[in-house]
This record gives structure tokens, C-alpha cells and sequence, in this order.
């Protein structure tokens, strides 16, 4: 709501935090890192203010002196948190602390709500308090949407890529996706090929608090070593949110948000409690979507969601977005008794996650493989967190040494641009040579070229190999890539593995250093098709060149 007093140096801006929250601990940070300015309570009760808004009606607001707005905080009013206030009604919705909270010496001036649903079930309750209610409509929601255009951008900055974003979302308490299901990030992570999807894990704020982000990270260490990524709950969800492709959710309403803005799979792990109120928006959309009930199913749920209840559930809990901001600056400044400022309030856009790519990128991998007589299918799974593939692939100088010496095959990327007046680095040939004496257990080493390529030796090999991934057109418009170290495992894997005859009854079905007569080259190298996900990806594999042993890496 922040937006809506930008640019006008007529208002003060103020931050206090009203004690009694069991998770308080985590919010004045956010108020700092916003560089606010944050006053103590006992000094915010001694004052008068010519406005105090809040997003929460618990808590002694009522010392507060001034007109107050009330927003809401999430979307929908789907919870009833069981032992406070009235049973099987939302807080913000919630006669008992409207009506303890605010009395005749500090009123609710605005009741600020994203649906006119919520006007009625505020006045089924509470008629007083309903009459100072109206639908503004949900900040949140425009902000995502007027960031909905930057989802290309907020994938790159997560290295997402082609693959599928499949996005956790957790609300807090003891009904939440990380309480009743702790180790399904990691399960998940196990489960699904690193190269076909990445996975995030979105927490409230509540919970972030409550454990501590070390602590957190501490218990989600599986997941986050296998590149999950964690964002920052303030605001580096709600692009998380936009840049996902899939959603797996609980009762909280943060899938809300996703099912405004796109109507993508979405499937639930919710099982049910004393906290989700039926009818409410996530009640509808719950009760319409697939259940996932084994970590091993999710891309089975997935493909069952059909397009429909997610739009559904939007509209039950927001109006029609629009123009949320200047409504409530509309209001905001009319209880000032002021003019507002001539340009308009627009929602800020939100940033990309930058602070938050998977810092714990897999340097290891077990790899899977299906080979037939014309093609190599690579599945790859973060070392260790299922069983062993047909080769340990492993980058050297970023993996460990116990992960080194275990290699089947070892390889290495460029190092970046010295600054050393005088400077010494391997050719491709002379550390392939190197890598395969110093580690007897390896099979194949490879160095990956500043100019694209690869250069592959393998043990016992004559010749030395040069890679080349090449990229795949997607309807036209779009070039998808593959790591060079895909292509890498692709060609160990057809240089050293027994692979079925092919077909001698077709005419062309001589062979030619283990390809197919129809997919040489002229330089005497043939083209593997590699499999990845559904997708195939030619790769040219051929004797190196002088110039290609001797780059320097």
C-alpha cells in the first residue's frame, strides 16, 4: 500500500509494531531492510496520527490514536485458527476482535476489502462494523499482475530455464505442507530429473520467523543441496509465483495469487483439519483439484488438473482487479482531509529474485541411461539422493574430492579470465590427460571449450573426441539449449556402453564408429540423438582437431 503517499512530501511515513505476536521476531528486520523508520510502541501510543493503517485487527490497536484503515492480509479469509476468537470465522473477519480492538475513541474509518462477498460476511456478523467497509480490491494481487509481464526475466534470474517450475507453497501452524509433510521438498528433489524440472519452496512469513531462516534452511538441507530454491517471503515469493509453471499447495493463500494471474497446474496436499473454513475461496478451490498423495505421483496430479477451478477460486476471493491503489489513495487522502497528488499511484513492480538463484547447484550427478542403436536418453538426479546411475558425472574443481575420485566421468568448465600479470592455464588435451592419470577410477575426462565445444578423452581411446550439443527450434520462435555437460554424459555413455544392433533389415544399417550410416558427417564424425525429457537434441561427436586440444581452459 506504500504506493499510494509516493511522491508526497506533505506525509510522514511511520513503522510500529503492535506487541503480543508470537512471531514478531522477523518483522521489524523487514521494516529496516525497507529502510523505514520504526517507532516504539510505548512512544507510538504517546502521539495522535492523522492516519494509522493496519493489516491486522488483533492486538491493542485501540491505544493508537487516530482514524484507522483496516486491510486484509493474504487472500480469501480461508482460516480459522482453532482456540482464537470465534470459531470457524477468519480474524480479519472476526466480530470478537473487531469489536474488543476498536471502540468509539479509535474507530475503524476504512475496512478495506478485495471482495464484496467479504462485505457480506462482515455484515452477517457485524452490521456496525460493516458500515465502514468497502471493496477496495487486493494490492498484492495488482502487484502481481502488473509484474506478470516480467515471468521471462524472473526465470532467468532463477535458471529456470525450459524446465518446469514446480513451486511449493507453505502457509504456518501445525496444518501447514512443511508440519505435516516435512520431507516431501526433499522427496521431490530426489524424485524429479534435475534437467526436465526445478522446484521451489515458498513459506510464510510466520514460519520463516518461528524456526529462523538457519534453522530452516538446516532441516530443508536435502532439498536446497539438490538446487530447490528458498525465496525471501517478503516480496521474492510473489515473483517466484509468477515465474512457476506448477503449483503444490495447502490450505494458505498464496495459490491464490498463482490462480489469479495464470490457470496452470495446480494439485493439493491438504488432508483436511479444523483450520480451512468450507465455502471459502481455497475451500472451493481444494475441493476441485487433484490430490497429491505420494511424492512418486506428482507429475501424474499434475497432468489430471484440468483448466477451470483455479479462475473459479481467483474470482470468489478478489473483485476485478483493476485499480486498487488509487481507490484506497481515494480514500486514504479524503480521511486526511487532503488533496492527492495530480500523477496517478501505480503498483511497483516486483524485483526479480536475484538474491535467491539456487546457490547449491548440483556439481554431481548420478546419471541415468537408455541407449538403442540411434539414440541416448540422459536422465540426471543430484548425486546421492537415489540409487546410482550408469556413471557418476562430476565437475572438477567445484564438487568435492571424496565426489571427484568416485567420477566415472570428470569434467571442467572454464575458469574465468585471470588477472595475473603473467598467467598459466591447461590446453583441453593436456588436462584430459592429466585428469584421467591423477584419477585412476575415472573413466572419461573432458574439458568444456571457451568457443562452445567439448573435448572428450577416453581411457584406452586413441583419438580424442570433440562434443557438440546443437540447439533444438521449438515452434519456430524459440531456441532451447542444453549444458554441455548433458551432451558430455550423452557421449561417455555412447563411446563405453554396450548398445542394441541395429536393424539389418532396413538398407541403410551399417555402422561407423558406433553410428548410423545416416547420421555421419563429412569431417567422419556422426550425429547421437540425446534424450532429454521429451525433447531430443542432436549431438555431433567426432575426431578433435589441433586447434581444439590446444584452446587453453
Amino acid at each position: 500500500m506504500l504506493p499510494i503517499f509516493s511522491g508526497d512530501d506533505r506525509i510522514t511515513r511511520l513503522f510500529t509494531l503492535v506487541p503480543g505476536s508470537d512471531f514478531e521476531a522477523d518483522t521489524l528486520a523487514a521494516i529496516d531492510t525497507l529502510g523505514g523508520r520504526t517507532v516504539p510502541w510505548s512512544e507510538a501510543c504517546g502521539r495522535t496520527y492523522d492516519l494509522v493503517v493496519a493489516a491486522s485487527p488483533k492486538g491493542d490497536l485501540r491505544l493508537l490514536r487516530g482514524p484507522h484503515v483496516l486491510l486484509p492480509h493474504g487472500a480469501g479469509f480461508n482460516k480459522s485458527i482453532p482456540g482464537e476468537g470465534s470459531a470457524d470465522s477468519a480474524s480479519g473477519l472476526d466480530s470478537a476482535y473487531l469489536r474488543r480492538t476498536h471502540d468509539d475513541d479509535a474507530p475503524i474509518a476504512l475496512h478495506a476489502l478485495a471482495h464484496p462477498d467479504q462485505v457480506a460476511r462482515l455484515a452477517a456478523t457485524n452490521p456496525r462494523a460493516a458500515r465502514q467497509a468497502k471493496v477496495i480490491g487486493d494490492l498484492t494481487l495488482e502487484r502481481v499482475l502488473a509484474s506478470s509481464p516480467l515471468r521471462d526475466g524472473y526465470r532467468a534470474a532463477l535458471g529456470t530455464g525450459a524446465r518446469t517450475l514446480l513451486v511449493l507453497v507453505s502457509t504456518w501452524g501445525p496444518e501447514s505442507l512443511l508440519r505435516r509433510h516435512p520431507g516431501l521438498p526433499a522427496r521431490l528433489a530426489a524424485q524429479l530429473p534435475y534437467d526436465e524440472y526445478q522446484l521451489a519452496l515458498v513459506v510464510h512469513p510466520n514460519e520463516r520467523s518461528l524456526f529462523g531462516t538457519y534453522e530452516l534452511k538446516e532441516r530443508l538441507a536435502p532439498a536446497l543441496g539438490s538446487g530447490m530454491i528458498l525465496p525471501d517471503p517478503h516480496e521474492e515469493w510473489a515473483s517466484v509465483l509468477i515465474a512457476a509453471d506448477a503449483l503444490v499447495t495447502d490450505h494458505g493463500s498464496t495459490a491464490l495469487y498463482y490462480c489469479a494471474a495464470q490457470d496452470r497446474p495446480v494439485v493439493s496436499v491438504h488432508r483436511g483439519g479444523g483450520e480451512l473454513i468450507p465455502g471459502s475461496p481455497m475451500g472451493v478451490l481444494l475441493g476441485r483439484i487433484p490430490q497429491l498423495e505420494r511424492a512418486e505421483d506428482v507429475a501424474d496430479a499434475l497432468r489430471a488438473y484440468r483448466p477451470g477451478p483455479g479462475h473459479a477460486a481467483a474470482e470468489a476471493a478478489f473483485a476485478p482487479p483493476g485499480d486498487a491503489v488509487n481507490r484506497l489513495r481515494t480514500e486514504a487522502y479524503a480521511l486526511l482531509g487532503l488533496a492527492p497528488p495530480a500523477h496517478d499511484a501505480t503498483p511497483r513492480l516486483l524485483p526479480p529474485p536475484a538474491s535467491t538463484p539456487a546457490t547449491r547447484v548440483p556439481t554431481a550427478f548420478d546419471v541415468h541411461v537408455e541407449t538403442t542403436a540411434a539414440d541416448v536418453r540422459i536422465t540426471r538426479h543430484p548425486a546421492g539422493t537415489g540409487p546410482p546411475g550408469h556413471h557418476l558425472a562430476v565437475e572438477y574443481g567445484a564438487a568435492s574430492e571424496q565426489l571427484t575420485r568416485s567420477a566415472g566421468l570428470l569434467y571442467r568448465r572454464p575458469l574465468p579470465a585471470s588477472a595475473a600479470p603473467v598467467d598459466l592455464a591447461w590446453t583441453a588435451d593436456g588436462w584430459t590427460r592429466h585428469a584421467l592419470s591423477a584419477y585412476p577410477g575415472c573413466r572419461s575426462a573432458a574439458a568444456l571449450l571457451p568457443s562452445g565445444g567439448c573435448l572428450l578423452r577416453v581411457r584406452g581411446h586413441e583419438r580424442t573426441y570433440a562434443v557438440q550439443a546443437e540447439p533444438r527450434s521449438e515452434g519456430g520462435d524459440r531456441v532451447v539449449r542444453i549444458d554441455p555437460a548433458i551432451a558430455l554424459s550423452a557421449a561417455h555413455a555412447w563411446l563405453i556402453s554396450p548398445r542394441p544392433a541395429p536393424d539389418r533389415s532396413t538398407p541403410d544399417s551399417s555402422t561407423q564408429d558406433g553410428g548410423t550410416q545416416d547420421s555421419s558427417t563429412p569431417d567422419g564424425g556422426i550425429v547421437v540423438n540425446c534424450l532429454v525429457g521429451e525433447r531430443t537434441f542432436p549431438i555431433t561427436l567426432r575426431p578433435a582437431t589441433d586447434n581444439e586440444a590446444t584452446q587453453a581452459i
